[in-house]
């Protein structure tokens, strides 16, 4: 019989034997769990690719088309700049004498908005304002009037003259308007030796502009409104127009002649062409205004009265334009506001792209014929 000690070694030599193999039944069943579907899962089948169904990307996405952008414009003509953005600088309003000594003008034709208003002794005298076009000589240059802050201050630039009353002078200030002025050693002046005094005081726009003051050197805001091309302005749908004769008064008579080559109306001094800088006067918009003419109490050096054409107000007028007209009205309703036209229906008038003339024709004494 073997000894204890014996016994007990084999006992142990089998259990180690059985739980070996306990261990890989185990291990054998769970590689089988494994490799098997559960009551709950399908089995996983794999398509090979068919070789005769030929590959395709999805359509890539169609963008939307870009919208063209807006032209940049001159805000007081309407037309293209040919640039990113307007020009960071002021307009410039220039008066400019008419009386028949100062003809032929310089640089007047240059200017974008020109604005015709009768003075004491029924001559009259131009505001040209510049903004697209900076001319280094316009001329003859003259003192400022009473109704002159009111059609520069919506603009909210300078305005360059020689002189003027003291009480005119002030009114252009309180219009928050710069004054630029020779007679307080303002640069940009200069007098010509082929004329007399004072006809012949000339200014450089540029070095007007130059004098900008804090926070002016900046566009103006537009004073009308534009249609985006030549021939879609209001006008297009008016009468054909070929001549106005427009009459101040008794001293000063403007004719307007449709150029069908120009695309203009060609200006006249009664039957005098108007010449600047040995070019014709033309513009591509024509304004007649009818206006209020009152007495300011206030007489020149010579002692004939001052006249103040009513800027605020509202009227009758007509637009010429592209060889036609339209009647038209106009409303201004405070001095720092630019003028709104309306055509007879009530809607906003749209001036072609281009220069325009205003006539300030007084009401009473004033006419225009278009024949």
């Amino acid at each position: 019989m073997p000894a204890p000690h014996a016994r007990r070694a084999a006992r142990r030599g089998t259990l180690r034997a059985r739980g070996a193999v306990a261990v890989a039944a185990a291990l054998a069943l769970l590689a089988t769990a494994g490799c098997s579907p559960g009551a709950d899962q399908a089995p996983t089948v794999t398509v090979a690719p068919d070789p005769a169904v030929p590959k395709s990307a999805p359509p890539e996405p169609v963008p939307p088309p870009k919208p063209k952008p807006k032209p940049v414009v001159w805000p007081l003509t309407g037309g293209k700049t040919g640039t990113k953005k307007v020009p960071r600088r002021a307009s410039v309003a220039v008066k400019i004498e008419n009386s028949p000594v100062s003809r032929p003008h310089t640089g007047l034709h240059r200017a974008d908005i020109v604005w015709e208003q009768v003075v004491e002794g029924g001559i009259s005298r131009f505001v040209a304002v510049y903004h697209s076009d900076l001319p280094k000589a316009v001329g003859p240059v003259r003192s400022v009037r009473p109704m002159d802050p009111a059609i520069v201050a919506p603009m909210r630039g300078i305005l360059a003259y020689t002189g003027g009353q003291p009480p005119f002078i002030r009114a252009v200030t309180e219009a928050n308007v710069q004054s630029v002025l020779m007679d307080r050693g303002s640069p940009g002046f200069h007098r010509s030796g082929a004329r007399l005094a004072p006809h012949n005081v000339y200014g450089n726009v540029r070095t007007f502009a130059a004098q900008a003051g804090k926070g002016r050197a900046k566009p103006p805001a537009a004073q009308f409104h534009y249609a985006r091309s030549y021939g879609k302005g209001s006008t297009s749908e008016g009468r054909k127009v070929r001549t106005a004769d427009v009459r101040l008064s008794a001293a000063q008579r403007t004719v307007w002649t449709w150029s069908a080559t120009a695309k203009k109306y060609a200006r006249s001094d009664g039957g005098t062409p108007s010449v600047s800088s040995g070019r014709r006067v033309a513009a591509r918009n024509v304004l007649l205004m009818s206006t209020r003419v009152v007495n300011t109490g206030y007489r020149d050096p010579g002692g004939a009265p001052v006249p103040k054409t009513q800027m605020v107000g509202k009227g009758k007028g007509v637009l010429l334009s592209a060889g036609r007209a339209i009647p038209v009205t106009w409303k201004k309703k405070s001095e720092r506001e630019p003028v709104r036209l309306r055509t007879g229906g009530g809607d906003p008038v749209l001036l072609n792209p281009g220069n325009l003339w205003v006539e300030l024709v007084p009401r009473g004494d004033g006419s225009w014929r278009l024949p």
